[in-house]
């Protein structure tokens, strides 16, 4: 349906070319401070017509708090949001082709199917435009997060086509005397061919590697970037990649696609920083599925990975397990991260981290050799106002979503401790220490 979460419930609506799109947050705690200034910062990360690398379609994505605030303080009750399309061009999408041809790789042909009759204006409820609640809510659910826990979600662009930020030991981008290397004079040029196309791909030298460098799933300079990243480095450029060199490239290849009518897709790498351990369930909600739900629910995600992901099925155990060690702080934490945070579904305290594939936005301004609905073959050339590549700004998206996750599932475990702690006494020291971990556990009343 239009809903996600259980105990944090954000349900959606609006479609692309409608008089307005928000979404109702039920499961706000009471009593938080809010203003609209706090929500409409997302919203103007993710709006549209920011740069040339994005769809020129003009909306300013005002937020309107309709419900459950007064006073600037949250009631409780639910809480709806809107903004109010006010750059619509429905007629971009009323040419008569279109309502012969299924668009190739859009949900036109499954909207019918499910539906029986679908949007006939851009692509409804498939569209991007609909991720304006999620962006809403899940700034929302991260004013929360942040003030009560210190919980920082950050993610970045770490790939556009075959141009991405070195993260494996040895990688470098080609060229490059280094992974990290500043920006060549020449590659600085806004020419689409500034960067060719033989010095684009990364590359992996092993020659000075040692059996143990390797092996390791990631390098230490990207999992150094994972641990300090921040929004404000991310917000330094219209890519929204935090790393100079791998960013001109990106850059460059996304103008490149423009250039011939064409589109691109990339990757995108977040990082949940301070988030409690605990977090999650044994089973089918493990953290890493809700997360995966959710981040696979964006608009034109087709891949996602947590942790060390398929680069870790490459290595041996042995050289993978996160061993265990007495942080600084005093608490009990791993010596590595490879499990991305999460362990038999639960957090454990670690940096969660994954990274996010989406796929070359479908429509393209170039004639494509397709079928009619009825199945005869014929030639399709669309038009309108569409982003080359979804990267940039998918960023505040993914961070919303991750924030929606993180607030369901932290409320959802705050209700269960405060059931523990109504364990009787008695019941508490019966129980074997292999089943306490050493630990002292909550009796009633405490």
């Amino acid at each position: 349906m239009s809903s996600f979460g259980s105990s944090f419930r954000v349900t959606t609506y609006g479609e692309s070319h409608c008089s307005s799109v928000g979404c109702i947050v039920d499961g706000v705690p009471p009593g938080m401070a809010l203003k609209p200034e706090d929500i409409q910062v997302q919203l103007t990360r993710r709006r549209p017509g920011q740069s040339d690398l994005t769809t020129p379609r003009d909306e300013k994505d005002r937020v309107e708090i309709q419900s459950g605030v007064e006073n600037g303080v949250t009631l409780g009750t639910p809480i709806a949001m809107l903004v109010r399309n006010q750059d619509q061009r429905p007629k971009d999408y009323t040419d008569v082709t279109l309502d012969e041809y299924p668009r190739p790789s859009h949900a036109d042909f499954t909207y019918l199917e499910k539906y029986g009759i679908k949007a006939s204006s851009g692509g409804g409820r498939s569209s991007a435009r609909e991720t304006i609640g999620r962006v809403a809510a899940g700034a929302l659910a991260e004013k929360y997060l942040k003030e009560t826990y210190g919980v920082e979600i950050v993610a970045f662009v770490s790939s556009v086509g075959k141009v991405h930020i070195p993260r494996f030991p040895g990688e470098k981008l080609a060229g490059s005397s280094d992974a990290n290397g500043a920006v060549k004079e020449a590659e600085a040029s806004t020419s689409t061919s500034a960067v060719p196309s033989s010095a684009v791909d990364n590359q992996i030298d092993t020659s000075s590697m040692n059996e143990d460098e390797a092996e390791e799933p990631l390098s230490a300079e990207f999992r150094q970037l994972l641990s300090t990243v921040t929004r404000a480095q991310v917000d330094k450029n219209e890519m929204r990649c935090p790393h100079p060199e791998a960013m001109e490239r990106m850059r460059q290849r996304i103008l490149l696609a423009k250039s011939k009518h064409d589109s691109i897709g990339g990757t995108v790498t977040c990082v949940i920083r301070n988030l409690p351990s605990g977090l999650g369930e044994p089973c089918f909600d493990k953290f890493e599925a809700k997360l995966a739900h959710a981040m696979l629910s964006i608009p034109a995600t087709k891949a996602f990975e947590i942790g060390s992901g398929f680069r870790g099925t490459e290595v041996p155990g042995s050289k993978h397990n996160d061993a265990f060690e007495i942080k600084p702080d005093g608490r009990l934490g791993t010596k590595t991260n490879w499990s991305g945070g999460v362990q038999g579904g639960i957090t454990n305290g670690e940096d969660v981290y994954f990274r996010l594939g989406f796929k070359s936005p479908a429509t393209i301004s170039q004639a494509q050799a397709t079928a009619t609905y009825g199945g005869t073959a014929g030639t399709l050339e669309t038009r309108g106002r569409h982003d080359p590549c979804v990267t940039p700004r998918a960023i505040p998206i993914v961070e919303a979503m991750a924030a929606l996750v993180c607030m369901d599932m932290l409320l959802q475990q705050k209700g269960r401790m405060g059931m523990a702690r109504m364990l009787p006494t008695e019941t508490v020291e019966a129980l074997p220490t292999s089943m306490k971990g050493g630990k002292k556990l909550p009796k009633q009343g405490e």
